[in-house]
C-alpha cells in the first residue's frame, strides 16, 4: 500500500512548449502545463467538457525526453507525484503552487 501514498496518473495534451532550465548544477529541469479533459452530460443532455490545467516538472533524464521530443498539443500518459510549494512575489506576496514531479513518462501522439 505504500506504493499509492502520493500517486497521480494523468493522461492529456501539453498546453504550450516545454520549458528547459539548466540549473548550475548541470541538472535539467523540464516545465510545462498539461491539460486533462473529462466529458459528461449535463441535465438539459448537452455534452459538457470539463478542462482541468496541471503544472509538471521532470528532472535529469525525464527531462531531457521532454526537450527532445515533446512540444505543444502531444498527448502523453504520466505518473507522479503531487509537490506544495510556496514563494514570494518581488511585491513580497506569499504564493502557492501545486505542481506534479513526474517520475515517468509515455509519448502516445501527435495533436
Amino acid at each position: 500500500m505504500n506504493a499509492l501514498r502520493n500517486k497521480v496518473q494523468l493522461i492529456g495534451n501539453l498546453g504550450q512548449d516545454p520549458e528547459i532550465v539548466i540549473l548550475d548544477s548541470g541538472n535539467k529541469l523540464a516545465k510545462f502545463s498539461l491539460a486533462t479533459n473529462e466529458s459528461y452530460r449535463n441535465s438539459k443532455g448537452e455534452k459538457v467538457t470539463d478542462t482541468q490545467w496541471h503544472n509538471v516538472i521532470a528532472w535529469g533524464k525525464t527531462a531531457e525526453i521532454i526537450e527532445s521530443y515533446l512540444s505543444k498539443g502531444n498527448e502523453v500518459a504520466l505518473e507522479g507525484k503531487l509537490i506544495h510549494r510556496s514563494y514570494e512575489t518581488k511585491e513580497g506576496e506569499k504564493r502557492y503552487i501545486t505542481e506534479v514531479k513526474c517520475n515517468e513518462l509515455l509519448m502516445l501522439g501527435k495533436p
